[in-house]
């Protein structure tokens, strides 16, 4: 422990011979305390019930409602979560689906059809079945603990954690999801997010490249680190009872630092990716003649950051427009690695609204705005924001409804906030 100690120093000593480090430094909160929370105006946070650990969730726009994926109990996950580092395993909780009315703030479960765990929960997306009118299909990170390292006496070699991803079907309004089939292939080693461009295409992030040791350390401190990736996986025959079959995988795009969440833009074409640790957003494009991602243009925050969503201003005019992509964070993450594993500590978090500021000159600008922070009293971690609109009573005192999860935060919350 001492040597690690005395080599993430070092590492540290050798990073401030370059800038990015103070970029670093102000994204995992340094620099900042609980205490210097700015007051954002008084509103009532509603916590919704049975959201425990929900890391991802999106919006279904056709059905008004909000799917995610949740963990079952509080502390499993303090002990296994391989992107946390917690690998006292093996992996023994079986999560839920959940599909939460935004209007009501009232989360209902999906009973599992043909699926009996364990499912650790992580990101998730939603794609329509393109042969069922009022039926979706959901692609799901799952953590599996590995049984050739718990059950061998001799496991020199061999990774602790097998995570993959596990295919659902839901028709819509019903009260089952059906599990139809796995997916593993050896490109998917740190799965964090999902995208489904269709049933058969998605794309995956790695967060780590390491799953733990002293390498992992240095990964995690080491700004330079830029070693995780995105995979396109091609999955066909949908159909199978092998985790391997059908399944084609290349590296999409690399060279990231602690790539994270993956997330739907403003059109079809665009595809957004966050470096957590990097806390800088990602704008990109898919070349399906070759399967690679170009990256289009980049964003910068002062804190880590997470799943990015959009959000469209249905209530948009041309002098003001709130629609832009909204993403959360934590505000010391500098902590994580004392209370990764900690059940009653505090992670606080940062949400951010990033949104197109048309001023007096012709080319608009980018306007970044904090709309939303907590020390972790009210929600502990955030991974993923989303904004929902709110019929405006008062045009020029235009509002949204804000969902807030995280990763291990006990209940999703809603709060209404100005934009």
């Amino acid at each position: 422990m001492k040597s690690s100690f005395n080599l993430a120093i070092l590492v540290l000593v050798a990073a401030n011979l370059y800038g990015p480090v103070c970029h670093w430094l102000t994204v995992v909160g340094v620099f900042r305390t609980a205490t210097d929370i700015v007051t954002i105006e008084a509103q009532e946070i509603h916590k919704i019930e049975d959201t425990m650990q929900c890391e991802d969730m999106h919006y279904y726009q056709p059905t008004g409602q909000i799917f995610v994926a949740c963990e079952d109990s509080l502390l499993p996950r303090f002990q296994w979560f391989p992107p946390l580092g917690n690998l006292q395993g093996p992996a023994q909780s079986t999560g839920s689906f959940h599909v939460i009315d935004p209007k009501t703030l009232k989360s209902r479960r999906l009973a599992f059809d043909n699926f009996h765990g364990p499912f650790v929960t992580h990101g998730i997306d939603l794609v329509d079945d393109p042969d069922r009118q009022g039926a979706i299909y959901i692609y799901a990170i799952n953590h599996l603990s590995n049984p050739h390292y718990f059950e061998k006496p001799s496991t020199e070699g061999i990774p602790k954690a097998h995570s993959q991803i596990e295919l659902f079907h839901h028709v819509l309004g019903s009260s089952t999801v059906r599990h139809v089939r796995s997916i593993s292939h050896p490109l998917i080693v740190t799965p964090n997010d999902i995208y489904a461009e269709s049933l058969h295409s998605i794309y995956v992030t790695n967060d780590h490249f390491y799953r733990e040791g002293i390498m992992r350390t240095v990964e995690d401190i080491l700004p330079l680190a830029k070693w995780t990736n995105v995979i396109h996986v091609n999955v066909n025959p949908i159909q199978s009872n092998s985790a391997a079959t059908g399944v084609d995988a290349v590296v999409a795009s690399q060279g990231y630092l602690n790539i994270n969440g993956l997330g739907h833009g403003q059109s079809k074409e665009e595809l957004l990716l966050s470096s957590a640790a990097g806390g800088i957003l990602y704008r990109a494009r898919a070349d399906r003649s070759n399967r690679t991602l170009s990256v289009l243009d980049e964003f910068a925050f002062e804190s880590t950051i997470d799943n990015p969503t959009y959000y469209d201003d249905p209530y948009a005019t041309p002098e003001d427009d709130a629609s832009g992509y909204v993403v959360g964070g934590l505000l010391r993450a500098v902590d994580l690695r004392r209370t990764h594993n900690d059940p009653h500590a505090q992670e606080g978090v940062m949400v951010w609204h990033l949104r197109r500021h048309f001023g007096d000159t012709a080319s608009p600008e980018w306007e970044k705005r904090l709309i939303f922070e907590d020390d972790g009293s009210n929600i502990r971690s955030a991974s993923t924001a989303l904004l929902l609109p709110v019929d405006p009573k008062d045009p020029a005192a235009k509002t949204a409804m804000l969902f807030v999860t995280g990763f291990v935060s006990k209940n999703i919350i809603a709060v209404e906030v100005p934009l």
